[in-house]
This record gives C-alpha cells, structure tokens and sequence, in this order.
C-alpha cells in the first residue's frame, strides 16, 4: 500500500511539474533575438527536454454540396486525405437529408431519403445516400455525420422548398418537423441502415445534429432547436448507444448571438427539460462550433486576419470551459477557415484572392499550431479542427473557390496538410525569434512583422521541423532568413540525413505552374501532366547529409513569404535513412 501511495502522489506530482513548468514553456516560450547579420530567424529545437503528445487535430474535411463527394475526382480527392494521414480522417457535408434528386449545385444538395406515400406515410429511399457514403467509406475516410437538413414533406413550411443562390439562402428545408414523431423515426431508420450497410460504425462514424442554428439555416426558436436535438439523441441512441452524437455547430462565437446560443444550448444539455423523457438534461457526447477569419481588399490586394479566425477559436474555447462539466468532453470546430463562403469565386469576390497560393496553405498550418495552444492554455479536449473546403466538379482551373483542388490537380493547402499527416511523434518545445504569438495575433492581426514560427515533434529516429512565414497581406515580401539549432541527445554523433519539403511560388505549388503557362482554360494532356506533377508535394533538392558535433545541429536557409518548409532530421542509424 506505501509503494503504490508512494508512486499515486509521484504521478501527481510529474503532472503539476508538466503543467506549472513545462507546458508554459512550450506555449509561451521564452523570446529569442533575431540574429542582427541579415535579419536572421533563429529557431531552436532541444530534442532532450520532455515532449508531449501531439494531437493530429486537421485530418477533417467538409463541403456543402453532398452529391459532389461521388464523383471519381472526389473520391480521389478523398483517398489522397485519407493516405496522408494515420490518424483516422473525417468529411462532413450538408444536405444529407434533404428532398431532390441527388444534382449538386453550389450551396445545394439532396438524397431523396424521405418522402410520404399518399397516406401520409414515411417512405425511406437510400439510394442516393448510399452513393454517398460509399465513396466516403471507401475511400479509406470516416463519415462525420451531419443530420440535416429537413425533408420536404416533413417541413412546417415546404414551399418553396429550394432556395435560389444567390441572393437566398434559406427556404422550406431549413423549418422545424411537422412532426417530432416521424423525424425520430427517419433518425431510426438511418441509423440501421447505416449499421446493417457498414457493419461496426457505432465508435467510428461521429453524429452532430443540423448547420448553424443560430443564423438562416434553421428558421425555427432555440426551443425548437433543443427540442430536436432531444428526439435525435433518443432516437440515434436507440439504435446505436455507443455513436458519438454532438452539436450545436454554430457559428463564430466571437459574435455575441452565436456565443450566447451555444451558451445557452450547452445549459439545455445539462440543467434543461428533456423533450423526450421530461427529466433534467440531454445526453452530449461533443460540441461543435464554428469559426471564421475575415477577408478584404486593402490598396489593391486581398488581406487575411487570422487573428480574428483565433480569437473566435479562444471564445468558442473559453464558452466550454466554463462549464466544468465539458471540460473533458470533445470539441470539434466544425468549420475553421480564414473566411465564411467556400462557393464564392475569387474572381467575383476578389478579397478571397488567397485560395489559390501559398498563403493559404501558410494560414492553415499557423492556425493549427496557434489553435492546439490556444485549447492547452484553456484546458479543454480539442478532437477536431475541420477546413471546410474540398472540390467543385464541372468548374474551370483554379476558378477561385476555397477547395483542396481543382479538377484533380492538388493546390498548395492540400500540400500543407500533407505536410500536417506526415508528423511523427511527440512535440517538442520550439523558440523562435521570428515567432509573434498567437495573443499579438489575436490583438494586432499580422500585418507589420510576418509570423516565422514553428512547430516541432520528434521520435527516438528522427526529428521534423514545420515552419512558416505567414503575412496577412496577400501581397510580395521578402525572403526570410532562418537558422534552425537542433539539440539532439547526447550520444549522437555522426552524418544526419536532411531532407527539406517546401511549398512556396515554385515549389508544391501548381496555380504559379498553371499562370506560367498563361492560364490555360483547357490545358492540353502534357500541360495537365505537368500540373498534376506541380500539385504534389516537392523536396527543396536532393537530400543532404551533415555532421552532428556535439550533439548539435544546425540548417540555414531562406524561407520567402507565405512559404511553408517541413525538414526530416534523421538521425545517425536510423532505420529510414
């Protein structure tokens, strides 16, 4: 009984450690002067001091336009995410569960999954959901359900049932069920399809109920949101009592109607009336909100914020944890992007002018980074950071759209998480002088200084180096120098194996192949060869080889703006090299 005692307050006493000491110093690591010769960054890396877990947060995906995901560049598209990661990847999509017949168009889709006979009673068709789930299931990728949004002949108000795009974005799919009953009984039915289709889904397909209640997408109360979610929790639990079923999805909750819903919702959960079984509270399993940055023009050129897209991150954040009862509970962002209308062109909106380059795919990878401390500084469960961004079909080359890629040539953000999926091991602490810090982003956007910051991990073999130098300008800036200074353990010695991954105007990078070719509308079979070889993932050169002295690395280089570097550090032996 000492000994266990004894080892009991030991644990206790490693985890204070860990907190009080060691995390602090990897979210807010002591400053490093920038070398004066040439403006240097200097990045360091120390390889021997305690590492903690990285959560893979980025391997979710989703897109409004369902019907899209059966198509052959989509389920390409998806195979491509699912292989670049090991942690399992997620697709969310809307429309699921509305009434047509399955034709995508922008900001619509359909599956025809319920309609009424002439009695007035349900008739379930899964066709066209199948399709749909199919090419989900098979290309290696998980459904993050969305369950939503409702079918016509169960809508208080079906006509007109289709919305027009634009300017409506609203119409008889987004009311409340004429009947509770037989929403419930659609839920049902879904669910064991799904199971007697799919076989073991119950812990891996994820459930959330409807799209940002708190704007246009649902025209009914918050009373009747809640209310719904109450009949959906009983009647997917009944069929399946180990899904992960969350909500509400709202949108950003730096907005104070958005905030207060999701407030509110997470009270419903624990203290309100039960719809279904009139007790206290309603089962949760996860929550979900949304968040978004901003874009616009300034002197001619689009600008980012990713400062806003954070702080709308801090205060979903902060809404959770102030509900000790979810501190531990799932969270999933299930929309985190540095604006909020994938299916608006570039060419229309030209403040969204980031969505073809590198810039994006330098965003994406600075908010990860920044949005993992900010969920560690809050002390919540952060599962999921979702891009909703993926493919439009029957569209032109680099036509503007926030997708992954364009008429199956892979653009730069794609690259950024293959860069993400290729992280190995344990996180390290990473200082750099170059670093702004996700609170001076939050507080002044990065709009004077560019963000040259990093996040490292390492295993026993290896050590990788992510960084970036990110500007919310979308405009040209000059190359910055980087040292890298790795501390690596005190027994290597011998020649390390370098390789350097790169995205950047030349390299990983297919639009700048594509406008050197003068922008082509319909490139001829070599010009798309050459683009699908410009959209995949590029090394900076061959790899190199360096002496470690005294256990010591250290790489330079020059890294241009919105460029992104990934470095492989393999040490002396390893089973890789």
């Amino acid at each position: 009984m000492t000994d266990n005692h004894g080892m009991t307050r030991f644990r206790e006493f490693r985890t204070k450690l860990w907190i009080f000491i060691f995390l602090p110093l990897m979210l807010h690591p002591s400053p490093l002067k920038p070398d004066n010769q040439n403006g240097r960054v200097v990045i360091r890396v120390d390889t021997t001091r305690p590492a903690k877990a990285l959560k893979h947060v980025w391997p979710y995906f989703g897109f409004d336009e369902c019907n899209f995901a059966s198509s052959p560049n989509a389920k390409q598209l998806m195979q491509t995410i699912a292989s670049a990661n090991r942690d399992p990847a997620y697709i969310r999509s809307h429309f699921l569960l509305n009434t047509g017949d399955g034709t995508p168009a922008l900001k619509w889709g359909s599956t025809n999954a319920y309609t009424e006979d002439a009695g007035g009673n349900p008739v379930y068709d899964w066709e066209i959901m199948d399709q749909i789930m199919d090419a989900v299931v098979t290309s290696g990728c998980i459904p993050l359900v969305e369950i939503g949004f409702m079918p016509q002949a169960l809508s208080i108000a079906p006509e007109p049932y289709q919305h027009t795009y634009p300017p409506d974005y609203w119409a008889g799919w987004a009311f409340p069920p004429k009947d509770y009953s037989k929403w419930a009984g659609l839920i049902r039915a879904w669910a064991a399809h799904s199971r007697d289709r799919y076989g073991e889904i119950e812990r891996e397909w994820w459930w959330e109920l409807w799209n940002e209640p708190d704007i246009f997408y649902w025209q009914g109360t918050f009373e009747e949101y809640c209310r719904l979610f109450d009949v959906t929790e009983q009647a997917l639990h009944a069929v399946l009592p180990g899904a992960m079923l969350g909500g509400p999805h709202t949108t950003g909750p730096a907005h104070p109607k958005a905030e207060k819903f999701l407030r509110d919702f997470l009270e419903h959960c624990l203290r309100g009336k039960n719809a279904v079984t009139g007790e206290t509270g309603t089962r949760l399993d996860f929550v979900g909100f949304h968040s978004k940055g901003s874009t616009k023009v300034v002197d001619g050129h689009p600008r980012m914020n990713l400062g806003l897209n954070l702080k709308s991150n801090q205060r979903g954040f902060a809404v959770v944890a102030g509900f000790p009862e979810f501190r531990n509970t799932p969270i999933i962002i299930g929309e985190c992007d540095p604006e909020g209308m994938a299916a608006r062109s570039s060419t229309v909106w030209p403040a969204n002018g980031y969505r073809n380059g590198s810039a994006y795919a330098a965003y994406e990878i600075a908010l990860m980074k920044h949005t993992l401390d900010l969920a560690a500084q809050e002390g919540v469960n952060l599962r999921g950071v979702l891009t909703w961004a993926f493919m439009f079909d029957g569209k032109e080359y680099f036509e503007g759209f926030r997708t992954l890629a364009t008429n199956g040539i892979h653009k730069p953000v794609l690259n950024a998480f293959k860069m993400l999926g290729m992280l190995r091991g344990k996180r390290l602490a990473l200082m750099s002088s170059g670093a702004l810090g996700k609170e001076r982003i939050i507080q002044e956007q990065v709009l004077g200084h560019p963000d040259v910051d990093g996040l490292a991990v390492a295993t026993e073999e290896m050590v990788q180096v992510l960084v970036w130098n990110y500007h919310d300008d979308i405009t040209p800036g000059p190359d910055t120098p980087v040292r890298i200074e790795i501390a690596g353990p005190s027994d290597i010695g011998g020649r390390a194996r370098i390789i350097h991954y790169r995205i950047d105007h030349t390299h990983s990078n297919a639009f700048a192949k594509w406008e050197s070719m003068g922008s082509p509308k319909a490139p001829t079979p070599a010009q798309r060869a050459e683009l699908l070889a410009a959209g995949e993932l590029e090394t900076l050169g061959s790899a190199t080889y360096q002496d470690v002295a005294d256990a010591k690395l250290r790489l330079d280089f020059d890294l241009p703006r919105h460029g992104v570097s990934l470095i492989e550090i393999l040490w002396p032996g390893s089973s890789r090299d």
